[in-house]
């Protein structure tokens, strides 16, 4: 059941991934660029759940759905969201803080020291393969956990949309709320799923991925629906 809604995500990201991506080349605009890299990590996260849960965990998979899926995408749509509500100016130097700090969660993320095997079947937790606050990397460096760079990245980046979802509508008012709103609950579902994963409920952290990326497409449909009404 939970490979099955895991490939569901993956298949529903990818599309979302490649609208987005022709959205940006019928039109370049940097929030789409953000957004649609986003997706694609997302998307990428989720191909690497489907191949985990059906061939069985490796140290790379976990690490490539670990970064892509806890890391990279919620800084980069919270960056579309700068684009898009605050301006090209604020979204240029976001962009470069998003990228140094993506730098190096993914050098981290990639050569980090396992604290402990990762699980087999499942999903793996971040908190039984890498250590708190700190975390060796080959070489004998202490640097950040990524699990440190991971609750930067969800509860920063998640701020970030709820707070620029906020100011979007505060502009506009009810014309965007309901696409705001979805792009929020998007961010926040597979958060839920997370925390459910931890207990065990591998199927409900796929259902979540699902579920967020169904919200997100639908959030950006409406607000694009919009777009186009007023052109």
């Amino acid at each position: 059941m939970e490979l099955t809604f895991a490939i569901l995500a993956a298949a529903a990201a990818t599309g979302f991934a490649a609208d987005l991506g022709r959205s940006h080349l019928r039109r370049p605009r940097p929030h789409a660029a953000a957004w649609a890299t986003a997706i694609g990590l997302y998307a990428a996260a989720s191909w690497a759940l489907v191949a985990g849960l059906g061939a069985g965990w490796t140290d790379t998979t976990f690490r490539v759905f670990y970064y892509f899926g806890a890391i990279a995408s919620v800084p980069l749509l919270a960056l579309g969201s700068v684009y898009l509500v605050a301006g090209d100016r604020a979204g240029r130097v976001t962009r470069d803080g998003v990228l140094v700090f993506l730098a190096a969660a993914a050098w981290v993320t990639m050569t980090a020291i396992p604290a402990g095997p990762v699980a087999d079947v499942g999903v793996p937790e971040g908190s039984e393969v890498f250590a708190m606050p700190v975390n060796d990397i080959y070489g004998g460096v202490t640097l950040p956990s990524p699990r440190l760079f991971a609750a930067v990245a969800g509860g920063g980046g998640t701020l970030a949309i709820v707070a620029l979802a906020a100011t979007s509508i505060a502009r506009r008012g009810r014309a965007v709320a309901r696409g705001n709103l979805l792009i929020v609950a998007g961010t926040l579902v597979p958060a839920t799923g997370g925390s459910l994963a931890a207990l065990g409920e591998g199927a409900a952290f796929a259902v979540s991925l699902l579920g967020g990326v169904v919200l997100l497409w639908s959030g950006y449909r409406t607000l694009s629906g919009r777009a186009v009404a007023r052109r």
